[in-house]
């Protein structure tokens, strides 16, 4: 026989002891037996092994969103994240410095400056007064500015992180940070590790829905909603709040539902007997998600339909039927967790104030975008409370960044509006419900709002606190990938007890 017959029939032999022998497995697959020993002493990183003094996430591949239950009793069972993708000025918002205002005008001062990376600032920028009005709201006396009148009513129900801090200053890779505990792509998002680890209360919904607002989605993309290395049915699904709530959800002309059924029927067939034969738990996922779309033709353009809400809330959120708009989406957030939608992340495009036009000012384009949702979010908080959903239900507010105390010189350059540039040294979230303190302002910045200096507190102290409402232990909650236990915070991050 030729020698390149005989090597290919050497491949061929091997290629079916690949799929047919375990000794060869075993060979190869990464240190043979000595990995398979590991894998047994260390099962606490695997889902449904043992683990010292915690419930494991007893992940099922037939059935992955089947509800399951935390690792202790948690205030919240389901969580809305409103994203402001662009970074709002806590300066104008939240946080008051009125020695600020007496410095507006003036050159910085370069110890500000030293050792310091901006993404646009260049040379010695000016102090940038705050550009709105103040006082403080409520019995707890939290400052917020008047371009959040609705908002500063609901000032003693909410908790004000002062002090945030993260070590991303450009959109896309902050944005990576805070929704994936990592700057970089090919991580879960929070909405998949938190329906990995409690599945979902509603069959014919996903688990973890997404709403967008402002026209574009965030500069990471549909990366900060993706399930990374968890199985694909986790990935957050994007749906619209005008037209069809997902795209292709009707029925194909000449395609009635008992077709549609059966055909995906043989598909999940084949699927079944793929995964019978290569145990890819990723096909399994594939099944549950054509299942899931075939049921969401029925359950989804219900719950996604805002017209049959009573006129008071739709006036009370600020509705645009027919619109993409955040009021709807936060109206949809609300009939989303009412249905038992485990994870509702709405994002609103457009809040990235540097100063190169009115939209982009932190004192014209600010006040509009504040203007688009100050009334929305209110009434999401008072229609969460007034349904009895708002104890269950964490609500978080925040962005990837906050905004310099300086006037951004776009390379030197004084620009044409007042605007202010990517700051990762302190700004503000506020979260509520869910077991989460009423009127409590934690952490404070300097004089200006530059630095923190007292309750500091990072973005993976900000995910184990979201986690630790939903009844996760941070540290324990993992997944096996490459060869070791990832979870969302990484190696770091303290639940902040001053807010729970």
């Amino acid at each position: 026989m030729e020698k390149s017959k005989i090597n290919i029939y050497q491949e061929a032999i091997l290629s079916k002891a690949e799929l047919s022998t375990r000794r060869l497995f075993l060979k190869q697959c990464g240190m043979g037996l000595g990995a398979v020993a590991l894998s047994q002493l260390l099962g606490s990183c695997v889902p449904g092994g043992n683990t010292t003094g915690i419930n494991p996430v007893q992940y099922d591949p037939n059935n992955p969103m089947l509800p399951r239950p935390p690792h202790f009793p948690g205030k919240a069972k389901s969580v809305i994240y409103l994203h402001m993708a662009g970074a709002p000025s806590q300066l104008e918002m939240f946080d008051f410095k009125p020695d600020l205002a007496k410095l507006d005008g003036q050159l910085c001062p370069e110890s500000l400056l030293a050792g310091k990376r901006f993404a646009f600032i260049r040379g010695v920028p000016k102090m940038l007064g705050p550009q709105a009005k103040f006082q403080q709201r409520g019995q707890s006396g939290a400052w917020v500015s008047d371009i959040l009148p609705h908002f500063a009513e609901l000032a003693d129900e909410v908790s004000f992180l002062k002090a945030v801090h993260t070590d991303q200053f450009n959109h896309a890779p902050a944005q990576l940070m805070m929704q994936t505990g990592s700057a970089r792509l090919g991580r879960p998002s929070l909405g998949s590790w938190v329906t990995y680890g409690l599945g979902s209360e509603n069959n014919n919904l996903p688990g973890f829905v997404v709403l967008t607002s402002g026209g574009q989605n965030p500069d990471a993309g549909k990366a900060v909603w993706g399930s990374g290395f968890l199985p694909s049915v986790y990935q957050g699904v994007q749906c619209r709040s005008a037209g069809e709530p997902v795209l292709y959800l009707q029925d194909p002309h000449g395609i009635d539902r008992d077709l549609r059924k059966a055909s995906i029927d043989a598909i999940n067939e084949v699927n079944r007997k793929t995964y019978e034969e290569f145990q890819d738990p990723e096909i399994m996922s594939r099944i549950a998600q054509y299942e899931m779309a075939y049921r969401m033709q029925v359950s989804a353009p219900e719950v996604m339909n805002i017209n049959d809400e009573p006129e008071y809330i739709k006036e009370m959120y600020g509705v645009k039927p027919g619109k993409e708009s955040f009021a709807n989406n936060a109206l949809l957030a609300r009939k989303l967790i009412e249905k038992g939608v485990r994870f509702v992340q709405l994002y609103d495009w457009g809040w990235d104030t540097h100063g190169t036009s009115a939209d982009g000012s932190v004192d014209i384009g600010l006040a509009n975008k504040c203007r688009e949702i100050d009334k929305s979010m209110s009434a999401l908080i008072l229609d969460l409370k007034q349904r009895g959903l708002l104890d269950e239900t964490l609500v978080v507010w925040g962005s990837e960044f906050g905004r310099t105390p300086m006037q951004e010189n776009r390379n030197g350059l004084e620009l044409p509006f007042k605007g202010r540039d990517h700051h990762a040294d302190a700004f503000t979230i506020w979260m509520c419900g869910g077991g989460i303190k009423k009127g409590v302002s934690f952490g404070e910045t300097d004089e200006i709002g530059f630095s923190p200096i007292s309750g500091k507190v990072s973005v993976f102290d900000v995910q184990a606190t979201i986690l630790n409402q939903l009844g996760f232990e941070h540290e324990k909650f993992t997944f096996p990938f490459q060869g070791r236990p990832f979870r969302l915070t990484d190696v770091e991050g303290e639940v902040i007890r001053a807010i729970v």
